[in-house]
């Protein structure tokens, strides 16, 4: 499977999303970090605003719902026009009808996991899943430090992907940087999100770059 960076835009200018989104024109998505401040301790955007970011972004969205009652508020984020749609298993009530609900509505169904919940509930499910995403720090801030005790369980959830023949991506969110990439790949990711070790950078384009030629490297060794 191919290697996708997915820049965050959680750690872009908020004042100018129109030009932020552009900086990362080269990206496969935008991930759009959507807080309510009750899953996590961090407010950010509703659907206007993830409407209106789909209109002006160049490039597909990633939505990742980090709130509370996904199985009202997520099918919304596939109305409204986001390619790839992500709840967390923790708030789900019937994350099979859910994803059913977002490939019915035309948006790829991803289902996260904090670093802290094993995943071994979801295996007999992944054929309902177009992705999984394993965060790699606890959900709610960006710029936090990426935690190797999650290598293990993204290895394990490859290894799953892999024994079942299924075409499911395998992302990874948090502190993924030029210095952690390759370990994520190794375990078996093959969907980054990066947030500031793109939009720190000078040249968003040339980060993405050198992210995703680190990643194809890290994936053929």
């Amino acid at each position: 499977m191919g290697i996708h960076i997915n820049p965050s835009i959680l750690s872009a200018d908020f004042a100018d999303l129109a030009g932020e989104l552009s900086r990362i024109s080269s990206a496969d998505m935008a991930h759009v970090d959507v807080m309510d401040n009750h899953f996590v301790p961090n407010l950010t955007f509703g659907p206007p605003v993830v409407e209106r970011i789909r209109d002006v972004s160049p490039i597909p969205l990633d939505a990742h719902l980090m709130i509370e009652d996904p199985d009202t508020w997520a099918p919304v984020y596939a109305e409204i026009g986001c390619e790839s749609v992500t709840f967390h298993a923790e708030a789900a009530a019937a994350p099979v009808r859910l994803a059913r609900e977002l490939r019915r509505l035309g948006a790829r169904a991803s289902i996260a996991v904090r670093p802290g919940t094993p995943i071994e509930p979801l295996i007999d499910l992944l054929p309902e899943f177009d992705q999984v995403l394993v965060m790699t720090v606890e959900p709610g801030f960006g710029g936090q430090k990426f935690l190797d005790v999650c290598l293990p369980k993204i290895r394990r959830m490859r290894n799953a992907i892999s024994e079942a023949g299924l075409d499911v991506m395998l992302q990874v969110d948090g502190g993924v940087s030029a210095s952690t990439i390759d370990r994520a790949v190794d375990a078996g990711a093959n969907v980054l999100v990066a947030g500031s070790a793109v939009y720190g950078a000078d040249d968003a384009d040339a980060a993405i770059a050198s992210l995703r030629t680190a990643a194809e490297r890290a994936q053929r060794d």
